[in-house]
């Protein structure tokens, strides 16, 4: 990236060629409908998404991959899934130059939709 600092997801797709934009976007509308709560942002400069306040996933465009970020939990929940992916305690890099596994990224959404909306339960019955 450039060291430009990001406001919005339009403004951060806007630095990268078409044919990366268009997978950023797709996975962009797939974290959307798989989870309609969430609400987008940036966060570390990247897109995100957000339920209840908190982290759901991150996703971003480097020079060779698509960077995506479950955080440690979806990446333990989906080991198998992704060992033939580059991984990092939180991340997973989808090389740009293969087939991106928009399934399996839909899999990991839902299972941080489970797992963030089971927490915030969690914290509003322990209010009560």
């Amino acid at each position: 990236m450039n060291g430009k600092n990001y406001t919005t997801v339009d403004q951060y797709l806007e630095e990268f060629p078409q044919e990366v934009v268009l997978v950023l976007k797709k996975i962009r509308t797939l974290i959307s409908q798989t989870s309609p709560a969430a609400s987008e942002c940036i966060a570390y400069n990247m897109p995100a998404f957000k339920l209840h306040k908190k982290p759901l996933v991150y996703f971003a465009a480097f020079k060779n991959h698509i960077g995506f970020y479950a955080l440690p939990s979806g990446n333990t929940a989906f080991q198998k899934e992704l060992s033939k992916y580059k991984t990092g305690k939180g991340s997973i890099q989808f090389p740009l130059d293969k087939e991106i596994p928009y399934e399996l990224i839909h899999q990991i959404v839902v299972f941080r939709t489970l797992e963030v909306n089971e927490d915030h339960y969690k914290s509003i019955t322990r209010l009560k």
